[in-house]
């Protein structure tokens, strides 16, 4: 079984700041590889599931608020008994630029608090991360003062084009893994 997480907030107040990226990918995911769109709420989260390879997965959207996310995550990872490594976790990046994506596991929270949320709620930091970077290409080299107000705030315009093909190329990275 793996779990499938996209870190965001809930509400409509939110559904297109650059903080929902993980929920988007996760939307993307449902959609286009015929998960139920119709997602259930249990656990402080609206989940989807699908057989995949003999391999049930399970989407995730934490409904707890990004900070929280942690306390969604523990729930469902006791209720089904998920083990660490089968557990992915997608979220924004301010550290990486727009459009980028990196895949680690193992790794610290590197100042995203919902990614914190989850390592403190599991005591372990053993899962998968895929980071979607959200810096400006064209913004200032240095970090970003206001990184609450700026992940907060819609896609520009000009980033919308970028951020409709990596929520794609996201979404296609992870089920080509799990069909492999």
């Amino acid at each position: 079984m793996k779990l499938i997480v996209g870190l965001g907030n809930p509400g409509t107040k939110y559904q297109k700041t650059r903080h929902n990226l993980g929920f988007l990918i996760i939307d993307e995911i449902a959609v286009n590889f015929q998960f139920s769109i119709n997602f259930q709420s249990i656990f402080n989260a609206k989940i989807s599931k699908k057989i995949i390879k003999n391999q049930k997965i399970i989407l995730a959207k934490p409904q707890t608020l990004m900070n929280n996310s942690g306390q969604a995550v523990q729930k469902m990872v006791k209720y089904y008994k998920i083990p660490i490594e089968d557990i992915i976790i997608i979220h924004d990046e301010i550290d990486l630029l727009l459009g980028e994506i990196k895949i680690q596991k193992g790794r610290g929270a590197a100042g995203h608090n919902g990614v914190q949320s989850i390592i403190d709620q599991l005591g372990a930091k053993d899962f998968v991360r895929m980071r979607i970077g959200i810096k400006p290409i064209d913004g200032p080299k240095e970090r970003i003062i206001n990184t609450e107000k700026f992940v907060l705030k819609n896609f520009t315009s000009e980033e919308k084009d970028i951020i409709e093909q990596i929520i794609e190329k996201a979404a296609q990275i992870i089920i080509t893994a799990l069909n492999e």
